[in-house]
């Protein structure tokens, strides 16, 4: 079914090394690998091996050049210099598509999935079953279901990929990489979307997948859960080489203090505010059919509320709903004690609700345009001037003052936002609802794709949010985040509010109870 490597792959001309030499046992080896662009030196004579079976994890700040040398690896990015050595041969794969005729496959961060196809169709895009001369469908459906049985996730193989949720979709994108059967798998932030449960799935897999020699590239900004899978790390910073250990052989603390140059003593900022008893806004019997309901619950000026549950619980088609992004059947949304009709995010503009959503590429940003184009765009008044035409100069400096504010790494606020890193393209979704001014901001899975550092900057400005009397709405799959940065958390299973429980006074455990349909009473 899969070429020889050599048959995809083309010889390239040595480079100069540095003096080190390829480990004798790797299945992959990249020897002082460079690659530029303009004004940029993505990677700077990196080195890299993987053996077989083994997880070796890839750890750095965004911008640090991980998803560069990936793509590198995968045949997306073609180096500069250095050397690309697979199962000993000097190599260079064209594409994508060569890469994985080889043997190397890769689960992006960004979803690379196809809306309006299915679920089967997607994960085998350009080879699916044949009849003769035509797709073979009934295969087609009975291989993409053994995949998704092997991760342990009920989505149908005809379902639309387009009426998925971005966790849902992320088990598609790791189904379709394991049907390639790769000898080299990269994944490039796998949970970032999944919960706890969903996340223990894939551990068993790629458990499995490393028992049967397969070699993993664990890509993830959630460095506690690397003690479960990892056998070995190697942290990059400003495009270089930084170390490599035995996992066993380093700690998180080493992990994080070699990513960001220095030592991060706490991972939440101090919580400085303190919720009134003002009610910004109050949410009852609010229900859509099949999805969610009834939901109520209050959030208060200056509140920090979190959102928890497992996949498909309901959080973000709740925040969704008062978005006015989709509709309601019933219930009441009503801010500061008044009765509001949203039939649409316009709406909820207008009212000062803001949406973060968890799909940014989607949902979050315009990509071919500029950095100061997608900050301001939800707020063009603040920056018109004469007869609405737009001041140039004052949308430069609205956005120069949220990227310094945010740490936005760019060259320039002229930079088009599809050219930059996921957690830079976070924080410039972030500054746009900022801008607008809003006064009650969800955040779904705001840290998604963030590095440790630009974490606890994110956090830090969701609290000083709350301090200045912002009610804030955080949905996370991650429970230390929502325990480390709420006041309160309202548990959601299957589509119904089980309950708010006080942050303080409860446990990951009570949580996930009640995210199971289990209240702690039963258990």
């Amino acid at each position: 079914m899969r070429n020889s490597s050599q048959d995809t792959v083309s010889r390239m001309q040595p480079a100069a090394l540095d003096g080190k030499q390829a480990d004798a046992g790797a299945l992959l080896s990249l020897e002082g690998i460079t690659k530029r662009f303009p004004s940029v030196l993505a990677l700077d004579a990196v080195s890299f091996d993987l053996r077989r079976g083994e997880v070796h994890a890839l750890c750095g700040e965004n911008g640090a050049g991980k998803s560069t040398m990936m793509k590198v690896i995968s045949g997306q990015y073609q180096p500069d210099g250095g050397r690309y050595l697979y199962k000993g041969n000097e190599s260079r794969f064209r594409s994508t598509r060569e890469a994985e005729a080889a043997g190397i496959a890769i689960i992006h961060q960004e979803l690379n999935l196809i809306p309006h196809l299915t679920v089967a169709e997607n994960i085998f895009l350009a080879r699916e079953p044949r009849k003769g001369l035509f797709i073979h469908k009934p295969k087609l459906v009975e291989d993409a279901r053994f995949y998704l049985n092997r991760l342990g996730v009920e989505i149908s193989p005809d379902a639309m990929v387009k009426n998925l949720s971005v966790a849902q979709q992320q088990m598609v994108e790791i189904a379709k990489a394991l049907s390639l059967k790769a000898e080299v798998l990269i994944m490039d932030e796998p949970t970032s979307s999944l919960t706890d449960a969903e996340t223990e799935k894939l551990f068993k897999i790629i458990r499995e997948l490393r028992q049967e020699g397969v070699a993993i590239v664990y890509i993830s900004h959630r460095l506690d859960e690397l003690a479960q899978i990892v056998d070995r790390v190697t942290v990059m910073r400003d495009g270089k080489h930084i170390a490599t250990d035995a996992f066993a052989d380093t700690s998180v603390d080493q992990i994080v203090a070699r990513m960001v140059g220095r030592s991060l003593q706490d991972v939440f900022p101090p919580k400085t505010a303190v919720p009134s008893e003002d009610v910004l806004l109050s949410v009852r019997n609010l229900s859509r059919k099949n999805v969610f309901g009834p939901v109520s619950f209050d959030l208060k000026r200056g509140e920090i509320l979190g959102f928890a549950g497992l996949m498909g619980a309901g959080r973000t088609e709740v925040a969704r709903a008062i978005f006015g992004a989709d509709l309601i059947d019933d219930g009441d949304i009503m801010l500061g004690g008044q009765k509001v009709t949203i039939r649409s995010p316009r709406d909820a503009i207008r009212h000062g609700i803001a949406y973060l959503s968890e799909d940014r590429k989607s949902n979050g940003l315009a990509l071919k345009m500029n950095v100061a184009e997608n900050i301001t765009m939800a707020n063009m008044q603040a920056v018109s001037g004469w007869m609405g035409h737009i001041s140039f100069s004052a949308e430069a400096r609205a956005a120069a003052e949220y990227v310094k504010a945010m740490d936005i790494r760019t060259p320039s606020i002229h930079k088009i936002v599809r050219l930059l890193s996921g957690g830079n393209q976070q924080k410039i979704v972030i500054s746009k609802w900022l801008f607008r001014e809003s006064r009650i901001m969800f955040f779904d899975e705001p840290t998604r794709g963030i590095d440790v550092g630009a974490k606890y900057a994110i956090y830090k400005l969701i609290d000083e949010l709350s301090a200045k009397g912002i009610g804030v709405v955080v949905i996370s799959s991650e429970l230390p985040e929502i325990l480390g940065m709420t006041d309160r958390v309202a548990v959601f299973h299957e589509g119904k509010l089980e309950q708010i429980l006080n942050t303080r006074e409860t446990s990951q455990e009570e949580i996930m109870q009640y995210a199971s349909g289990r209240h702690p009473l039963q258990a």
